[in-house]
């Protein structure tokens, strides 16, 4: 079993409850990261939905901090119906729901294979031409170990942030894969709607930005090899900003798209 799966597994302990163990490699800045605490829940309503392996929309509200350590994840299923069921999760950890989520799963191996889009596929240069994550100094990977979890390539277009040298016009993309080559699937996908650092780095603010409502729709099963991803925000206001995703696979195709409403770094 690959990394990924082994540290986003669930085991049921009663009806529509899974136990889970956190893993710290998945710690960035002052808790465990919300995509990969998403694709944990996400694996225990797969568990809980025989023939209906795949999430199409997922909606989280993140309650409070998750720390490394046992979870438990609650299941309730709202409706069920022929092609698609409606769940809600949440998940605990002590006597505290960290997250609470609102879920709509189905096949999506047998939805209607017809896609219409104007969104425009992001350009970026070959993996090799673009800045690795490894290149990261080494006390940015020491308070975010989640970093050695990927392969990620910056756009060299978009990576100022990294030498003091932000736009300001709050864009980021990559190339992203998991770094043991594990091939991406829907699961994989809510992890990685939240995995490249906060947009708000390219508007010369760095550092943790607690995220405190996301939403995902996965499109499609995505084509194996590397993802394309992109951040892009429009708006601060209140301290806080939003976030859109857009995620590529390598036929060329939107395969999950999400938007996240965060609080500005610390």
């Amino acid at each position: 079993m690959n990394e990924f799966d082994e540290q986003t597994a669930v085991h049921a302990s009663a009806d529509g409850e899974f136990k889970a163990d956190l893993a710290p490699g998945w710690v960035v800045g002052g808790g465990v990261n919300g995509g990969y605490l998403l694709a944990v829940i996400g694996n225990a309503i797969r568990a809980s939905l025989p023939g209906k392996p795949d999430p199409i929309a997922i909606s989280a509200y993140y309650l409070a901090t998750s720390e490394p350590g046992p979870a438990t994840v609650t299941t309730r299923t709202l409706r069920e119906g022929r092609t698609v069921a409606t769940v809600a999760a949440d998940l605990v950890q002590g006597d505290r729901a960290r997250i609470t989520t609102l879920a709509t799963y189905g096949d999506l191996g047998d939805l209607p294979d017809d896609v219409r889009t104007s969104a425009e596929e992001p350009f970026l240069p070959p993996p090799e031409d673009c800045v690795p994550n490894t290149m990261a100094p080494e006390e940015v990977r020491r308070i975010a170990p989640l970093m050695d979890r990927f392969d990620m390539r910056f756009d060299p277009a978009h990576v100022g942030w990294a030498v003091g040298e932000p736009s300001g016009n709050g864009v980021l993309q990559a190339w992203f894969r998991l770094h043991d080559g594990r091939e991406p699937d829907p699961l994989a996908l809510l992890l990685t709607v939240d995995a490249l650092p906060p947009v708000t780095f390219d508007l010369g603010m760095p550092g943790w930005a607690p995220t405190l409502e996301l939403t995902a729709h996965v499109r499609a099963h995505p084509a194996p090899g590397w993802l394309k991803v992109r951040h892009a925000t429009r708006n601060m206001a209140g301290g806080m900003f939003e976030e859109d995703c857009e995620v590529w696979d390598s036929a060329g195709r939107l395969v999950a798209q999400s938007r996240q409403l965060a609080r500005q770094p610390r």
